[in-house]
């Protein structure tokens, strides 16, 4: 059997599938194994920014070592197209405060555009507080990816 290399995307192509999609995995270093959780995301001006709740398994991983690598698809259901971008780099805290309220508040209006409120679990959020509940007002943890190391985007032959 010959190999087939899957054909790379030009950066013009990574930033559309990025600015199209809505969430994304994140891989964590675990003590056995790696953990992968799913987070939405928000792209702002070339940086991903992640909300992070205040407890689990991930802020336990997280503050032992902060390389991740973070990965983001699309594809059609039977796979007759697909593309996926891998992105490795290092979480850090959005600490000023305009920087985050732009993070929270872009993460608010794509979860209004398109997402389920059953979503918000992933927040620590009921349902029945709705998107309106997700605000820079509230002690939100925004984590954005700096350091990007490595970036593997792939699609379709």
């Amino acid at each position: 059997m010959s190999m087939v290399k899957l054909p790379q995307m030009q950066r013009e192509e990574i930033e559309r599938v990025i600015g199209r999609q809505r969430v994304c995995r994140i891989a964590f270093g675990g003590d056995k194994y790696p953990y992968i959780a799913l987070f939405q995301y928000a792209y702002i001006n070339g940086t991903l920014y992640f909300h992070f709740t205040s407890y689990g398994k991930k802020v336990d991983l997280l503050e032992k070592n902060a390389r991740v690598c973070v990965e983001i698809e699309e594809f059609r259901p039977d796979l007759s197209e697909y593309r996926f971008v891998v992105l490795m780099g290092t979480l850090v805290r959005v600490a000023e405060p305009q920087e985050r309220a732009v993070a929270i508040r872009r993460m608010a209006e794509a979860g209004k555009e398109g997402l389920s409120p059953n979503f918000l679990a992933a927040h620590g959020f009921r349902r029945e507080e709705g998107w309106s509940s997700f605000i820079p007002e509230k002690p939100l943890t925004i984590m954005k990816l700096t350091d990007v190391a490595e970036v593997v985007a792939l699609k379709s032959p």
